[in-house]
């Protein structure tokens, strides 16, 4: 359960920046080189490559190389651990919010009398 929580941590430590999420958006599209990615960003290269390594080491994206071109792309799995917790939450939360509409409901009811 710990190396749960310390990989989901790691997955929304990765996705708390504006400039990562936007890189796991257009990967979302396709498979995309290193410099095809850090165009749209003002930032030098090596900054651009602490994100991409940030990504990497979460788990949510992977790297190859061929030749001099280093291609990413997104690991759907990975993020299948985030689709999991969000399940979890909202079985949660809608669970007591039933509860909470029940509750009121019978309090209503018993001030109805």
């Amino acid at each position: 359960m710990a190396q749960y929580h310390s990989s989901l941590d790691s997955v929304f430590l990765a996705l708390a920046d504006p400039t990562r999420r936007a890189v796991i958006a257009r990967l979302g599209q396709r498979p995309a080189s290193i410099s095809e990615l850090a165009g749209p960003f003002d930032m030098a290269l090596p900054s651009f490559m602490k994100h991409i390594a940030t990504l990497e080491n979460a788990g949510l994206i992977r790297t190859s190389k061929h030749g001099r071109v280093r291609t990413c792309e997104i690991d759907r799995d990975r993020l299948s651990l985030i689709e999991d917790w969000l399940d979890e939450q909202r079985r949660l939360w809608e669970g007591r919010t039933d509860r909470l509409e029940s509750f009121l409901r019978d309090t209503d009811k018993d001030h109805a009398k």
